[in-house]
């Protein structure tokens, strides 16, 4: 299926579904649906990081923290960010991501998206999908931060990650 033509549920302001529409009227018009972004760590503790591909529907050629996507009509969080992470890393098999927070993303043009924020550990050799990831390795935390002035994010990663650090910061 082109992913464009995946039905997605259409939310209101408290994550409630109020319709539904394939993803790329859901990116047209600007209608808000769901994500899951899974930040996923190798057994060393190492953070997985990519460049999506030039052909992405949403930041194509960017870096990325976080591996996931659209929430599928009738699909809950959870199982979307199982699906996503297994699927964005090449692997099955994988942990349920543990869930840590959700928050509305507003990318300040009127468009926006709830976001559910995952973790996982993944001590499976990873394969990304070549036609999503151009580019990834798995990266020390503190690189990961030096890297964040230095390279181009996904601005709802890089706001997703913000709010992971703040939230790991207030536990």
């Amino acid at each position: 299926m082109n992913p464009a033509e995946e039905v997605l549920d259409i939310v209101d302001e408290n994550d409630q579904v109020i319709a539904q529409a394939p993803r790329g009227e859901a990116y047209a018009r600007g209608l808000r649906h769901r994500c899951a972004f899974i930040l996923a760590r190798d057994a060393a503790g190492r953070i997985f990081v990519h460049r999506r591909t030039a052909t992405k529907l949403v930041f194509p050629s960017l870096y990325d923290v976080f591996v996931g996507g659209v929430v599928g009509a009738g699909e809950s969080y959870d199982e979307a960010a199982l699906r996503e992470a297994e699927e964005e890393l090449g692997v099955s098999g994988l942990p349920q991501p543990e869930f840590r927070f959700k928050f509305l993303y507003d990318d300040g043009a009127g468009h926006g998206w709830w976001s559910a924020v995952y973790e996982v550990r993944c001590d499976l050799p990873v394969q990304p999908q070549a036609e999503e990831v151009q580019w990834y390795d798995f990266l020390p935390e503190d690189e990961v931060e030096r890297r964040l002035g230095e390279w181009e994010w996904t601005p709802d990663g890089l706001a997703a990650y913000e709010r992971l650090r703040a939230f790991r910061a207030a536990r």
